[in-house]
């Protein structure tokens, strides 16, 4: 009788139904022998039953591979890798709190999404390196998943529902999978693979049978979006080889998952993803005198749900502790697991990853992962000082995995970068469902709102607070000077009704509660506003700033003035120095740490110098000056330059200074007497055109007509003002439209550009390069590589050898259609080609590669000069 019933076991094999027959079920209950018998069998279904295929060759489940073989290695079976994966999600997913059911269905998605690998296309890759002509193996996922859709139906009622979380599934290297013919794949994956691919998809199912998704069909969007940036950093270290070495085909599905959960919970921990506890002990010292805007946020109210916080204090007055102290807070109430700082630039996030670093480990009980996000992290020596190949117990630490990717160090349990990472998953490009995924479990903390203003950059803030929100994200806002008009549209993004009181400084928890009743800090005190008419008398007066041993400013507009009044004033005997955005990233650095130095918080009371910088002073180097001018600009980037104006009171008061007291001086023309629309040309020259003219013209009216700026009481109607106050002078009125027109199509690219939040990810369009879908506008740049010349050929500009940090360290940008009229040096040359050539080739084609002569020259109407930086036309 057992043998009889063994037969009919094998019968049903054919017919898919183990282990669901009745014939299973009776074998068991035939004593021993039938148990050897039901155990072996069921190991045989989970390996996978031999089958002949067209070489000749035998197959079964374990027998496809799922990686190349390293040499003189073995196969790591694809089911076996497909294992890995979904324990590495499991273990990823530990700490969320959300239903058994739901969290089963990421774990089975996870295992899901390399079925396609079951396919004699992908292995005839491996071993031939035949190309998948009917599909790549995760397209070919999807289409085993929607022919294997009847055994997958317990998982969610809906069959659309269920269809677009395939593509979900499929979708985790960076795009959705390109919907050809299902049948097409099939058929290309080979006869032989079909009955494994069922039988991978059952023994995964048996492995999580509790899966299910248990959400709203009305929820299915976002969460398609979610899903694939899951499977894509479960797919990372499952794929990792040190984590997971070949094993030769042998252990069951059960057995091998057991072992594989050992390996997954030690590659996320080895890899810096594993979540520390959150501490409830004080983030900030306690031997620090909290200032009110952080004793604010450690009391204020909190929503249940999603929360978006706004802090709108001066610039100095510790916004950035006052926001760890209140994402603390969310993370304790379970808002998120970890925080993501956005900073406008590069340098502004450097200077925050600086000032937080030795912060951000008091929020966990154990020291958290903490990573610096942008291209050119690699070159800030705090962050090189923290990468190590495993996680420090004592202090905040990067592990190698996490630096060695910018999209990967979003994943640490702090990150710190540019805002574009995170404007990224916005956009249709690779991978931005990864970045989505691993913002989705922090607080999101934007500082500099102000300066992401544009109606480009805004429509895109708006857009990622809505994408944040939806997955339940919370978010912090800091500025000194946002307007009313983008806080409000900020705050209906992220689907909260905006604060009506004018009041500042302020924290407002938007749509729940806010503090306005700020005691007043002792700080330097107004700032009263002088015009000065013309060029020459910013010469003299900082002139006699420098010899009465003043540490002295000019802010310039645009790099070519800033050189020319640093010429100026050496030639007037000054002792000046010179900083923009125009320097090779080596001499700016260099350049950065004199100012430093020289003006810093540490300076020496009475320097007697002069420093000569554009905008990039006005947030990213924490400098003091005792006097400084300024060239008309907006208000919010006037404030923000007097914020440097008598900055460290502390250290240096009143009667310390050689001034009386501070006072901004603005070279600017008379508002009042506006003859034509070359009013601020005549005075400003080139910087005249940095900024749009009637907004230079209502700053110029609001800021001379006040006297003075009073922060903080008067900054609210100080940044109206400027922004919208005033009649325009008629001369100036087209400026006006022109940029009211140009805002509305920076609108309307920024919508087309922006991922449909109604549509799945299958419905998607994009996914070109990154630069197809900037994250912001602005002046076209190119980047050169500056080089000279060395007895081996050309090297670095302060290197003798060409690696990844020698030619970032070597890079200056400049705008394009400044460079694109000059004979640049011709990239086919020798020297140039033979440097390239072992470049990536998307960097070959988008930098180039520039020898600069001993005496500076590049080419005509080109040259590059240490401490000027580069010299456009007849400026040198």
């Amino acid at each position: 009788m057992t043998f009889k019933l063994a037969a009919s076991l094998l019968v049903s094999f054919a017919l898919d139904d183990f282990p669901t027959c009745g014939a299973a079920r009776r074998l068991q209950d035939a004593g021993e022998f039938g148990n050897r018998w039901c155990t072996a069998l069921e190991k045989f279904r989970y390996i996978g039953r031999p089958k002949k295929v067209n070489s000749g060759k035998t197959m079964a489940l374990l027998d496809w591979p799922g990686k190349s073989a390293p040499e003189g290695g073995i196969e790591h079976p694809a089911f076996y890798h497909m294992i890995d994966v979904a324990a590495v999600a499991e273990c990823l997913l530990g700490a969320l709190s959300i239903s058994v059911e739901r969290k089963a269905f990421y774990v089975l998605a996870a295992g899901l999404h390399d079925l396609g690998k079951i396919s004699a296309s992908f292995r005839d890759m491996l071993g031939e390196g035949k190309p998948q002509s009917a599909g790549r193996h995760w397209e070919v996922t999807e289409a085993f998943l929607c022919e294997f859709d009847r055994h997958l139906a317990s998982i969610a009622e809906d069959v659309s529902c269920r269809h677009d979380l395939y593509a979900a599934i499929a979708g985790h290297h960076g795009r959705p999978p390109v919907q050809e013919s299902f049948d097409r794949m099939i058929r290309a994956a080979g006869r032989e693979a079909k009955p494994d691919a069922l039988a991978a998809l059952k023994a995964l199912i048996a492995l999580w049978p509790e899966a299910c998704f248990d959400l709203p069909g009305d929820e299915v969007a976002a969460q398609t979006w979610w899903l694939p940036g899951l499977i894509a950093v479960a797919d990372w270290l499952g794929s990792n080889p040190l984590y997971f070495p070949p094993v030769a085909p042998g252990p069951g599905a059960k057995d091998y998952l057991d072992v594989a959960r050992g390996k997954a919970a030690a590659a996320v921990r080895q890899a810096g993803l594993d979540l520390p506890a959150v501490s409830q002990a004080p983030v900030i010292p306690e031997d620090w005198s909290l200032r009110p805007m952080q004793q604010a946020a450690q009391v204020i109210s909190l929503p249940d749900g999603p929360a978006l916080a706004l802090i709108e204090d001066e610039t100095g007055s510790g916004k950035t502790e006052a926001a760890l102290i209140l994402a603390q807070r969310m993370m304790l109430a379970g808002k998120g697991a970890g925080l993501f700082f956005a900073l406008p630039t590069m340098a502004t996030a450097n200077a925050m990853f600086d000032r937080c670093a030795d912060l951000v480990g008091r929020l966990y009980e154990t020291a958290p992962s903490l990573a610096l996000a942008h291209g050119r992290a690699g070159l800030s020596h705090r962050f090189r000082e923290l990468i190590r190949a495993s996680r420090s117990p004592a202090q905040p630490s990067c592990t190698e995995w996490l630096a060695d990717d910018r999209r990967r160090a979003l994943l640490a349990n702090v990150g710190v970068g540019t805002v574009d990472q995170a404007l990224l998953s916005a956009l249709p490009v690779r991978h931005a469902m990864l970045r989505h995924y691993a913002l989705s479990q922090k607080i999101l903390i934007v500082d500099e709102v102000h300066e992401m203003g544009d109606p480009y950059m805004v429509e895109e803030l708006g857009h990622l607070l809505r994408l944040h929100r939806r997955m339940g994200g919370s978010a912090i806002l800091m500025t000194a000077t946002m307007p009313m008009d983008l806080r409000a549209r900020l705050c209906r993004a992220f689907g909260c009704a905006p604060p009506e009181s004018r009041a500042y400084p302020a924290l407002t928890v938007a749509g729940h509660g806010q503090i306005t009743d700020l005691p007043p800090v002792k700080t330097r005190g107004p700032v009263r506003v002088v015009r000065l008419p013309e060029r020459d008398a910013a010469l003299g007066l900082l002139q006699q700033a420098a010899a009465e041993g003043a540490a002295a400013l000019w802010v310039r507009n645009a790099v070519d003035d800033a050189i020319d009044a640093v010429q100026a004033l050496r030639a007037r005997g000054v002792d000046a120095g010179l900083l923009h955005a125009r320097f090779a990233l080596c001499d700016r650095m260099r350049h950065e740490q004199r100012a430093l130095a020289t003006f810093g918080k540490a300076r020496e009371d009475r320097p007697g110098r002069v420093l000569v910088a554009t905008q990039v002073v006005e947030s990213s180097l924490d400098l003091d000056f005792d006097v400084m001018v300024s060239d008309l600009a907006p208000i919010p980037a006037l404030v923000q330059r007097a914020g440097r104006l008598w900055r460290h009171m502390d250290r240096r008061p009143a009667g310390g200074r050689p001034c009386a007291a501070p006072v901004l001086h603005v070279v600017s023309p008379d508002p009042g007497d506006v003859a034509d629309r070359l009013w601020l040309r005549r005075v400003l020259d080139r910087g005249a055109f940095t900024y749009s003219l009637d907004l230079q013209w209502r700053a110029a009216r609001a800021l001379f007509a006040a006297g003075q700026i009073d922060a903080p009481d008067g900054l609210r109607a100080l940044i109206e003002e400027g922004l919208s106050g005033g009649t325009l002078p008629e001369a100036l009125a087209q400026a006006e439209e022109d940029r009211i027109g140009q805002g509305f199509a920076q609108t309307d690219l920024a919508q087309q550009n922006l991922i449909d939040l109604s549509q799945p990810y299958r419905g998607i369009k994009g996914f070109a390069d990154d630069a197809d879908f900037p994250t912001r506008l602005g002046v076209e740049q190119r980047v050169l590589v500056l080089a000279r010349r060395a007895e081996a050929g050309l090297v670095p500009l302060d290197a003798d050898s060409w690696t990844v940090d020698s030619r970032q360290r070597s890079e200056i940008s400049a705008a394009a259609r400044r460079l694109n009229g000059l004979p640049l040096p011709d990239q086919s040359a020798p020297e140039i080609a033979a440097v390239k050539r072992d470049w990536p080739e998307w960097l070959q084609t988008r930098l180039t590669l520039c020898p600069v002569a001993e005496d500076g020259t590049i080419c005509e109407g080109l040259s590059y000069d240490p401490e000027a930086g580069l010299i456009l036309g007849s400026s040198r």
